[in-house]
């Protein structure tokens, strides 16, 4: 039987993800860095913190009202920085036409109509404009303590880009009928929840969540591992096995997302910080031995995927994508910081991958040295959360995204053309337990891979997109 959503959690997904990602409870989804990290200037208390939010225009349209904005929130020296409040702020965003050149000072202005704490940059309409988009950071400052912030932390080595739209294609989605979902072609991996050798470890009860196997991968030869979180370890479940192999690994059994990289390499992103510290990325290698232990530049990322030089993380309050580990090496603050992108590079030369949100309209595109020349605008009329996935099957796009109402929840599955939808499926959304948010689907070959949980277990499905 197909168990309760969660609608106070979805709709926790549906702000967060406009939260270009999720992420600290992050919903990345479509553009929004959720900023709970603050840049202090030495001189000043740990207490004297700036914090802000802003959801970047990723990718725009004519006619769109290209606005820069920021929502900041600071704490007095001597209260909890977690615990900030509205405050004298002002900043400068520094903006430029295009992606390369000097860039030019915009004193931010006070929103009078916001309930409070916000500020605010109109792009001027020759830079909104521009065919090769525009790129920005702004500098935030708590006036009454000098605590600044930086957005993106990597400031002019790293702005923020935007990019236009060309001929995007158009989907509706129209009203998702609920209930009709499709069915897989194979359930490839499942375990019990329990304490054996086979089964999966679960935290929480009655009266909370309940968490665990909070993420999964998925190698070219189709074995799954699944992240084992609470018995510090992962379940390997080769493609002719119905047994799971399991490979301890030293972690803190915290809430993580994980992924596997080409050779076996296993990377772990804890997302619960102790002491004040932002989070740990762990590698193992495939036999499960530790190699490195790496905090990442920013106090929360929600997601860690294997790019084109080793593992990346997105972060926020700057909502980029970071290298994390280079050549083996844990790269330091700044050199994490300095690498961001807004894009999500794939490895192989898959190309990059652009996301956001805007209303209850998700913009995916496909860049290249051109820009966002392939591109889809997804509309619906059933509200959408969080963008799950975006990955290139070859021409197309598969896009898996979730659409929710007050009571119920449910993933769309869409395979993308030129010309709209080739395939589309309706997946359980089966997150009876708590994951990392947006760890659900992997995408291997013409194979859509969903981890998802029962009261009785978790569980892997495939499903095969064949499209002619």
């Amino acid at each position: 039987m197909r168990q309760p959503s969660r609608p106070l959690l979805n709709a926790t997904f549906a702000a967060a993800a406009g939260v270009l990602t999720a992420v600290a409870a992050l919903s990345v989804v479509a553009g929004v860095a959720i900023a709970r990290r603050a840049d202090v200037v030495s001189d000043q208390p740990l207490g004297a913190m700036i914090d802000a939010t802003h959801a970047p225009p990723l990718l725009t349209l004519p006619g769109d009202d290209v606005t820069l904005r920021y929502d900041v929130v600071c704490a007095d020296p001597g209260n909890d920085p977690d615990n900030g409040g509205s405050c004298n702020a002002g900043g400068t965003v520094f903006l430029r036409s295009g992606q390369s050149g000097p860039f030019r000072p915009i004193p931010l202005e006070v929103d009078s109509a916001a309930a409070e704490g916000r500020l605010y940059a109109p792009v001027p309409p020759d830079v909104a404009s521009s065919a090769d988009g525009f790129s920005y950071y702004a500098v935030l400052r708590n006036i009454a303590t000098g605590a600044t912030i930086t957005l993106p932390a990597g400031g002019a080595n790293a702005p923020q880009r935007s990019l236009p739209m060309v001929d995007p294609v158009t989907v509706d989605l129209g009203d998702h009928v609920f209930g009709a979902t499709d069915t897989p072609a194979a359930r490839v991996a499942g375990a019990a929840w329990g304490g054996g050798l086979d089964e999966v470890g679960l935290e929480g009860g009655p009266e909370v969540q309940p968490v665990g196997a909070t993420a999964f991968d998925v190698d070219g030869s189709g074995t799954v591992t699944v992240l084992d979180e609470v018995k510090k370890r992962v379940l390997r479940w080769a493609s002719s096995s119905s047994s799971p192999q399991a490979v301890p690994l030293d972690i803190s059994g915290a809430l993580a997302d994980m992924s596997v990289g080409p050779e076996g390499a296993i990377y772990v992103l804890e997302s619960v910080r102790e002491g004040g510290a932002t989070p740990l990325l762990r590698s193992f290698d495939p036999a499960g031995r530790q190699k490195a232990t790496v905090h990442v530049a920013e106090r929360t990322a929600s997601e860690v995927r294997v790019g084109e030089d080793g593992p990346v993380a997105l972060s926020y309050p700057s909502g980029q994508w970071m290298s994390v580990v280079r050549g083996g090496t844990g790269l330091a603050a700044h050199l994490q910081a300095e690498s961001g992108t807004p894009f999500q590079v794939l490895p192989g030369g898959a190309g990059k991958v652009l996301v956001c949100r805007t209303g209850n309209e998700a913009r995916v595109a496909v860049i290249n040295a051109q820009g966002a020349r392939r591109s889809w605008r997804i509309r619906s009329s059933t509200p959408i959360a969080e963008v799950q996935l975006a990955r290139p099957l070859g021409s197309r796009l598969v896009v898996v995204l979730r659409v929710y109402t007050d009571n119920r929840d449910e993933f769309v599955a869409l395979v993308l053309g030129g010309k709209g939808v080739l395939a589309q499926l309706s997946l359980d959304s089966a997150d009876w337990a708590e994951t990392a948010p947006l760890t659900r689907f992997r995408l291997v070959g013409k194979s859509l891979y969903q981890l998802g949980s029962t009261p009785a277990g978790i569980f892997v499905d495939r499903y095969d997109l064949e499209v002619s």
